[in-house]
């Protein structure tokens, strides 16, 4: 009776060409791009693998989704910087006038986010990937209710993933008191909510449309204070005050309507101008974007660069593109200093991400390894820019996230975060390229087939 559940070798042939050929027309409906990796890894799954990657495919394999914004061509203000100019080709907002602060370390960021939370006096919207069952996560979790009590409309939005580790007691605490929570596409969901693939990464907390808190941290204890004799993780994040506050609550509100399946909020934000100030412009990244606005930054950066090109990132899995980027920069003699942390939380991407260090490293590029779990996102490309914010230099990140960072313009803000960049690299050793062995190599490339996922 078993054999008969068995596919033949013909029909095993033709599911495989099913297979292939729907990942075919979908691709060509939707006008999909794919790096060659990716689509790569989907066409063998496919094709040597039909009855489980099929279903995996149809699940998992859509990497774009209707645009918000609408690109544009040819209207940029003469004269902008040229990352100015490339962002607001995606169709986003200009830059425009803030004040920035940003967090030397966890204890900076939190007391930032709770005289944030505190000022919040008509509305408080909260993005986040995770909340911990921890004493930084109860503390959210009591001034939200505190807040909600006293009339400020707050709304939560968690990313499904991590939303099934936040306690229930929270979320039941949160209902209650009048906060509203929404989870993004949860991962065991049976609800028609889209691919589950596409995690929504993103992490700001904003008041009234005036003041936005934002940067790589999530709402847990890890991020901003030590716990159990371990080190807090190092981070970057920082509040803004000034109209990018509108620009992230407009995204707050778009990015609302597609979880809860409801209209898009028609309110005039209450953005508020800066007279003087830094300029600072907000990037969004991800599905809902018509380009892969963060990868055109980063690529369109490393090419432009002259002098210097500081990052630091705990996963580093960049696609082909990117690291040919990184790759002659280093050629042409600029000075690319790229930090990680030795062992990130995620074993899988720093075993894949070896075989693009050793060809940059070979080109000239100087990565440094730290001895502790850094979780911070921040670039510098000469004295022109700084990005920081939730982007990782991986393919997750890059093309697969929902993700969120600024773009700094101003000669302070650049100075600090490659200032705080060059305080943490030395921490770390050199990274020293090794050729690798043969199983070593042919694990590699088997999984990088896969880390457009990882």
């Amino acid at each position: 009776m078993i054999a008969t559940w068995l596919p033949t070798p013909a029909n095993y042939v033709l599911v495989s060409a099913i297979a292939v050929l729907v990942y075919i027309l979908t691709t060509r409906a939707q006008h999909a791009r794919r790096a060659p990796t990716s689509a790569i890894a989907w066409v063998l799954g496919l094709a040597l693998m039909p009855y489980l990657m099929l279903p995996i495919y149809l699940l998992f394999g859509q990497r774009k989704l209707r645009p918000v914004a609408t690109p544009r061509t040819g209207d940029m203000t003469e004269g902008e910087h040229w990352a100015a100019e490339l962002i607001e080709c995606f169709g986003l907002a200009p830059p425009s006038l803030a004040e920035v602060r940003p967090h030397r370390n966890g204890v900076e960021a939190r007391d930032a986010l709770w005289e944030l939370i505190e000022a919040a006096h008509e509305r408080l919207d909260v993005c986040t990937f995770l909340i911990g069952n921890d004493p930084i996560g109860t503390d959210v979790v009591e001034r939200l209710v505190a807040k909600a009590r006293a009339g400020v409309k707050v709304r939560l939005l968690l990313d499904g993933f991590f939303a099934v580790f936040v306690p229930g007691r929270f979320l039941r605490k949160l209902r209650k008191a009048g906060v509203e929570v929404a989870v993004f596409r949860p991962f065991l969901s049976l609800r028609r909510l889209g691919p589950r693939n596409l995690r929504n990464h993103r992490k700001f907390v904003i008041a009234d449309d005036r003041w936005v808190w934002s940067g790589g941290r999530n709402l847990a204890a890890e991020y901003f204070i030590d716990t159990n004799k371990e080190p807090a993780w190092l981070d970057l994040s920082f509040d803004l005050r000034g109209s990018i506050a509108a620009e992230a609550a407009r995204q707050f509100d778009l990015d609302w309507a597609g979880t809860t399946r409801g209209e898009v909020a028609a309110r005039v934000p209450n953005a508020v101008g800066i007279a003087q100030g830094s300029r600072v412009q907000f990037l969004p990244s991800g599905p809902d974007q018509a380009e892969d606005t963060a990868q055109s930054l980063l690529i369109d950066a490393c090419y432009r660069a002259r002098r210097r090109i500081l990052a630091v990132t705990p996963y580093f899995v960049p696609d082909d593109s990117l690291r040919v980027a990184i790759r002659l920069a280093a050629r042409r003699g600029v000075k690319v200093t790229i930090v990680l942390p030795e062992f990130s939380n995620h074993r899988l991407a720093d075993f894949v991400r070896s075989r693009a260090m050793r060809d940059l490293a070979m080109a000239g590029v100087e990565f440094r390894l730290l001895p502790r779990m850094i979780h911070a996102k921040g670039l510098v490309v000469d004295d022109t820019l700084a990005m920081s914010g939730s982007i990782n230099l991986d393919l997750r990140s890059l093309q697969l996230n929902h993700e969120a960072s600024v773009v700094f313009y101003d000669p302070r803000d650049i100075a600090w975060f490659a200032g705080w960049i060059d305080e943490v690299a030395p921490q770390g050793a050199v990274y020293e390229a090794t050729r690798p062995g043969l199983l070593r190599d042919i694990a590699e490339g088997l999984l990088l087939t896969v880390a457009f996922q990882l």
